[in-house]
């Protein structure tokens, strides 16, 4: 009896310990930087999205955005992803590359549509920066690696254009951390099968371009900023064995053409 209310007394004296620590934190500072941090990403996809609008050529080919935006729309729809929230931009420039910025905005150089073998392949890279978008990857990085303090900086008018243009440059040019890389493929891997898209050529993409030795290298910039990209492909493959569904394809034949075609104009 004597061992219970020992016991009893340990439980009471730690759910007010608990209790007291609890009380002790600043719940409103914490939200606070919470919300700081979401106007902060908001602000840095504008400016970031600014920069390379004014750097690179944009796309203004009507049925080329409307192209792309079919494949966007299905893939967000299919996964239940708000669509307002993906701000898609294509840019005609030589690139193998398509990346994320904050505040849900996703970057496609021509280059990647043009190398891209079918629709499938390109869906995939779709779905992966889209993972990286949904699961706040991009903010998480840019975080770690440079520091909110500079980030709020850059925000408030405190950050020059060389700051502003080496940041944006590590989101266009330099990988995430495996794990990261890991848990965008198998996100993306879900997205395509519940939208109904093989997502063997995704795997097939990640192998090809690691076999290409080009005399360009920074043509393969997205490849070459996503190591291990062999074994991200057999994962891939492995990944998408386990799952069953029936393909079908986003777009016809003829829209896939003519959207590379416009693009090579």
């Amino acid at each position: 009896m004597k061992k219970v209310i020992i016991q009893i007394s340990l439980a009471v004296i730690l759910f007010f310990a608990l209790w007291f620590s609890l009380a002790q934190v600043n719940w409103v500072k914490i939200f606070d930087v919470e919300k700081n941090i979401d106007k902060t990403e908001q602000k840095l996809g504008n400016l970031f999205w600014k920069f390379f609008k004014n750097s690179e050529k944009e796309n203004t080919n009507i049925q080329t955005t409307k192209t792309i935006d079919s494949i966007v729309n299905h893939l967000c729809n299919a996964n239940k992803i708000d669509r307002k929230k993906i701000k898609v931009h294509i840019l005609l420039k030589d690139e193998i590359n398509a990346f994320a910025l904050p505040n849900g905005h996703l970057i496609i150089y021509s280059g990647l549509v043009l190398n891209a073998d079918s629709q499938e392949e390109l869906a995939g890279v779709i779905c992966h920066e889209i993972a990286h978008i949904e699961l706040k990857h991009v903010m998480r990085k840019l975080i770690r690696e440079t520091g909110i303090s500079l980030l709020i900086s850059i925000t408030t008018g405190n950050g020059n254009l060389e700051v502003i243009k080496e940041t944006a440059k590590l989101l266009s040019s330099a990988a995430f951390s495996r794990e990261l890389e890991k848990e965008a493929d198998m996100k993306a891997v879900d997205y395509l099968l519940n939208a109904k898209v093989n997502p063997a050529p995704f795997a097939d993409f990640l192998y090809k371009l690691s076999e290409i030795n080009p005399t360009i290298p920074e043509y393969l910039t997205w490849v070459s900023s996503h190591p291990e990209s062999k074994e991200r492909a057999k994962y891939v493959v492995e990944y998408s064995k386990q799952k069953d569904a029936d393909y079908k394809t986003i777009i016809s034949t003829k829209s896939w053409e003519e959207l590379k075609n416009n693009l090579k104009e």
